[in-house]
């Protein structure tokens, strides 16, 4: 038996790669400090906990769910858009429940476009964007996301070929990697490149609730006339963490949202119900946890920035998300300066380039140890004299 060529085409997993060689020095009784990671480090509030406990016990939980979700939650979805950013959203055409929105951001290519069909992608970019690429064997061309241009994408150097064969644009802001977040004259130029060229637009909002020094980063569908181009996908995995629970939903265009169902009533049967209630949960009940947790990583990038500057590690604060987007030393490249970290200083970081070629001479820095455990990392790191 062979694996399928679809199969066969699928990008290495770049994560999973990461965490092996983390796994062997911790075997080897090493005491790593793993930045390299993006799995939130605190626990679910209690409140939601509480929420699914509660839900678990009612027997229609146990129950199949409706296909495309329970409408409770996609009522709060609405309501959660409509009190976070004035967006009014229909919960029964402009709401796709999804596992995570790791499964949405896989499966469009699939809904949304034909084989060898183009669709556009930031470099550097969350690497699962090119998943949904192999499964539904088309095309990808890449923006490049530049520290002189703000970590945003020039769509002046976008060729009139891409923009006359691109069907489906991918964004992520605040963005992973590089912390960087979006302004609405950048997405209100996106929506006029996508009307002009007819891009459907997939904004992966996926660390929304995580802006810093007081700037609460925007909604795509904030921009006049985004959702007549394309939707928003926002994950509970960070802003509530829940990144273990897999829930998340996509808001915004209708068709592109019943692409969405379409797909996932062949794929799916929803998520379990209960969980989905506490889903509803977080996103009606009080937000102050979203507050203490924004307050947390805040703390954390200001003892990680202080830090690198003491040592002379010239790095920029971001602005968004749980990610630090930090220069590698002189002389290294980044999957080099990673493996020397973690030889050297037992410090595990993402190196750049696997998040595209245009992450080169970066790495990524998870802000998902305390201050305590981030500052050590420095000290360690400026052991071996590199800045």
């Amino acid at each position: 038996m062979e694996f399928s060529n679809r199969l066969k085409n699928l990008p290495t997993q770049f994560f999973a790669t990461l965490v092996q060689k983390v796994a062997l020095a911790v075997s080897e009784g090493r005491d790593v400090i793993n930045l390299g990671q993006g799995n939130p480090d605190q626990p679910t509030p209690e409140h939601i906990v509480r929420a699914l406990q509660d839900a678990a016990t009612n027997p229609l939980a146990h129950k199949y769910s409706p296909f495309r979700g329970i409408n409770e939650l996609k009522q709060a979805a609405a309501d959660f858009y409509k009190r976070e950013y004035n967006v009014e959203i229909d919960p029964y055409t402009e709401v796709a429940i999804m596992f995570g929105t790791k499964i949405g951001l896989v499966e469009l290519p699939l809904a949304m476009m034909n084989e060898n069909e183009l669709m556009l992608l930031p470099d550097p970019g969350y690497p699962d964007y090119l998943s949904g690429v192999g499964l539904a064997s088309v095309r990808f061309e890449t923006m490049p996301l530049l520290e002189e241009n703000n970590f945003l994408p020039d769509y002046s150097k976008l060729t009139e070929i891409q923009k006359e064969d691109a069907k489906l644009m991918y964004l992520n802001y605040p963005n992973n990697p590089t912390g960087a977040t979006a302004t609405k004259d950048f997405f209100e130029e996106t929506v006029a490149l996508a009307k002009e060229s007819d891009i459907a637009i997939v904004h992966d909002f996926a660390y929304g609730g995580i802006g810093f020094d007081g700037q609460k980063p925007i909604s795509f569908l904030q921009v006049k006339g985004a959702k007549d181009v394309g939707i928003e996908m926002y994950t509970l995995s960070k802003t509530y963490n829940m990144a273990g629970w897999r829930v998340g939903f996509a808001v915004g265009n209708p068709k592109i949202i019943e692409a969405i169902n379409i797909i996932q009533d062949h794929l799916f049967v929803s998520l379990f119900p209960a969980i989905q209630t506490a889903a509803a949960a977080a996103l009606n009940e009080s937000q102050e946890c979203v507050n203490e947790l924004v307050s947390l990583y805040e703390g954390r990038r200001n003892a990680l920035v202080d830090a690198c500057s003491r040592i002379g590690w010239n790095v920029k604060a971001p602005k968004g998300s749980f990610f630090a987007w930090l220069p590698v030393a002189k002389g290294y490249t980044s999957q080099e300066f990673a493996n020397l970290l973690l030889e050297k200083a037992d410090v595990a970081v993402a190196p750049g380039n696997g998040f595209g070629s245009f992450g080169e001479g970066y790495v990524r820095v998870g802000l998902l140890v305390d201050e305590v455990r981030l500052v050590e990392a420095i000290n360690r790191i400026e052991k071996l004299n590199l800045f």
